[in-house]
């Protein structure tokens, strides 16, 4: 090891040691490591640290030291990208990153540390006022950041680790909020969206929220169904496909795999084929009849289509709900998806079972299945004890004499 005494531009005087490390190992070259310090010893320890650092770890603080957050986020949103997630998925990945990177965008990786990244997220919470789940997905991101720069012997830790999420304190207001039953339509109210759909809906409206409240499907999947994803020999409907828009331009539509990339064939009510078939009916015709008209027709038989042949979008369903919904007295804030769990809801009081319910919808996760599953049948025990006591009323009654 070489050490000497070095003079700085400040008239301060510095110790540099220089040796030999490791060789690069993707090309063989001889690589020298150089450290400096305010006393020869504690240049001498900086290079030993490093070296032992290199052999042991294959940890190099002078690539991390090169190389910025911003560097590395955008690498493993590279790879995440190219590892078969979804474009929405992605999409979420990018916004995180944005946010990660309006604090540590220029940090040298080898600078970031825990107490920086606890920082960030209290300053998440108490001056961004992001709320706790957008705070979550920011620490999710982030950690799978650190994950991959630990990997790749870019940090020795992952600084993410032990990082505490900040929680506000849960208000009444908030419990309110949460009830689960704020999360579907009641039976009555089912009742009441749909006699609405009938009265005052506008074209598509019908086979749009009645096909969603029966089979219990997203959006997407919805907006994506094509003609031959309809059996009504058996009065069965294929699920296979989810339709995705990043910016809402239904000319730029992207067909994508099912949430849990699964295929689903489902049973329908022989109304609402029958009321399937009358649209297929009319989209044969109107294909007939404009497709040498328009001149970019877009001819994939999709059942929910435009007067040019291209999808209707997720967003079209949202907005013509939030147009019925202004005129029926129903004080939730539902939304399309919002009929997914209400058929969920309709499943448990017909009296299917869980693993069944979970199989139609397509849920992999069980835990917003069975919150409305409990919900329901928390209910109908409620509901059937009162009906036991009804068949009793008079022997019940002379308890309290």
């Amino acid at each position: 090891m070489y050490c000497e005494q070095i003079k700085l531009k400040n008239g301060q005087t510095r110790w540099r040691c220089i040796s030999d490390g490791p060789r690069n190992p993707a090309t063989g070259k001889r690589r020298q490591i150089e450290r400096r310090g305010k006393t020869r010893r504690e240049a001498r320890a900086r290079v030993e640290d490093a070296i032992r650092s290199m052999q042991e770890e294959g940890y190099d603080e002078s690539i991390s030291s090169s190389i910025t957050f911003q560097q590395l986020a955008s690498d493993w949103l590279n790879v995440y990208a190219s590892s078969g997630v979804k474009r929405g998925s992605v999409r979420v990945r990018e916004k995180e990153v944005a946010i990660l990177n309006r604090y540590f965008a220029n940090a040298p990786v080898s600078q970031l540390t825990h107490h920086m990244y606890q920082k960030m997220l209290m300053d998440l919470d108490n001056k961004d006022g992001y709320s706790e789940n957008s705070i979550r997905g920011v620490n999710t991101c982030a950690n799978m950041i650190f994950q991959y720069a630990v990997r790749n012997k870019l940090m020795r830790d992952n600084i993410r680790a032990g990082a505490v999420i900040p929680k506000r304190p849960v208000t009444v207001e908030d419990l309110e909020k949460s009830k689960i039953e704020e999360s579907f339509f009641e039976s009555h109210e089912l009742d009441m969206f749909l006699d609405a759909v009938l009265k005052i809906g506008l074209d598509l409206d019908k086979e749009w929220f009645f096909l969603l409240a029966f089979t219990g499907m997203r959006s997407g999947e919805l907006c994506a169904l094509q003609k031959d994803d309809l059996d009504f020999e058996n009065n069965r409907l294929r699920i296979s496909k989810s339709l995705y828009t990043e910016k809402n331009n239904p000319r730029d539509y992207e067909l994508s795999t099912t949430k849990t990339s699964t295929i689903r064939i489902i049973d329908i009510d022989q109304k609402i084929m029958n009321m399937l078939k009358k649209l297929i009916i009319r989209n044969d015709k109107h294909k007939m009849k404009y497709r040498t008209q328009i001149e970019d027709f877009h001819d994939e038989d999709f059942v929910f289509q435009r007067p040019d042949g291209y999808p209707f979008i997720t967003k079209n369903i949202a907005t013509r709900m939030r147009r019925i919904m202004k005129y029926i007295d129903i004080d939730k804030r539902l939304t399309p998806h919002s009929l997914r769990h209400t058929h969920i809801s309709m499943m448990t009081e017909a009296g299917n079972d869980l693993p069944t319910i979970m199989h139609r919808v397509g849920h992999v996760d069980p835990n917003t299945t069975l919150r409305i599953y409990t919900h329901v049948t928390d209910k109908m025990k409620v509901t059937s004890v009162e009906d036991l006591s009804s068949h009793h009323t008079e022997i019940l009654e002379r308890l309290s004499l």
